[in-house]
């Protein structure tokens, strides 16, 4: 009888022992009340009247569903976002709601759809980080009385409807047509500038043209294929004026 007894002890003490590891935190209820939280090791857990449950407190990870939404100018999108978490209050986490990986999923999805309803397009595609900031704020907020902080919440792929992409594309040509002739247009002016910086210079010091075209002359006179066609200088022509007319007035 008594070696039975002790067996039954024994067996009971074996079933006990439960292990706690360094990630998690246990929730003990005694008599089904909350008693306290078990921190890691190992903790002796009497069956009956007592109970426990186990939770990870490690950063997790939600992928967030692809969700249709509307934006402020009316565009339907799709889109979809990664959420971490972390739980900080292990007794919350399992006291305060039912299935706390669910319910922050849930609510990342409905924050994600109102926070994207509240921005046109071009916000959405060009401010996504602040988005997802804006995010993360909403729903740590909400989280908080769970037990749970939100580390980050990064907007993943954003789905536009093949009409909207085809508008997308044309005014991004349309973009880059116009800087196109912007810059075609400062590089006409530039020239401009140089050759009337030329050309004022060669004015103004005598015989610069005729330097000039000798070293045109030359250049074109390096390939035999050219066919050179002299043009003489104005200056040239008015000196044979003058001397035309000193002849004939002599």
């Amino acid at each position: 009888m008594i070696v039975t007894l002790i067996a039954v002890i024994v067996v009971i003490l074996l079933i006990s022992v439960k292990q706690i590891n360094e990630y998690q935190r246990g929730i003990l209820f005694r008599l089904g009340k909350f008693h306290k939280v078990l921190g890691p090791g190992w903790h002796i857990v009497i069956p009956i009247f007592y109970s426990y449950r186990k939770v990870d407190v490690r950063t997790k990870t939600v992928d967030v569903p692809e969700q249709e939404a509307i934006t402020r100018d009316n565009v339907s999108i799709k889109i979809n976002a990664v959420l971490y978490y972390k739980i900080f209050d292990a007794a919350k986490s399992v006291l305060a709601v039912e299935n706390f990986n669910y319910a922050v999923s849930q609510l990342a999805q409905t924050t994600m759809r109102n926070v994207v309803g509240s921005v046109s397009l071009d916000e959405l595609l060009t401010e996504r980080e602040k988005l997802s900031t804006e995010i993360c704020k909403i729903v740590d907020k909400e989280t908080d009385p769970w037990g749970i902080k939100v580390e980050n919440v990064e907007l993943k792929d954003i789905a536009l409807p093949e009409e909207m992409k085809r508008v997308i594309a044309k005014v991004a040509e349309a973009e880059r047509e116009k800087q196109a002739v912007i810059t075609k247009a400062a590089g006409e002016v530039e020239a401009s500038n140089n050759l009337a910086e030329a050309a004022r210079i060669m004015s103004s010091a005598p015989g610069a043209l005729h330097l000039r075209t000798l070293s045109t002359i030359n250049d074109l006179s390096s390939d035999q294929s050219n066919t050179i066609i002299f043009a003489i200088p104005i200056e040239g022509l008015e000196a044979i004026k003058g001397i035309a007319n000193k002849y004939n007035k002599e």
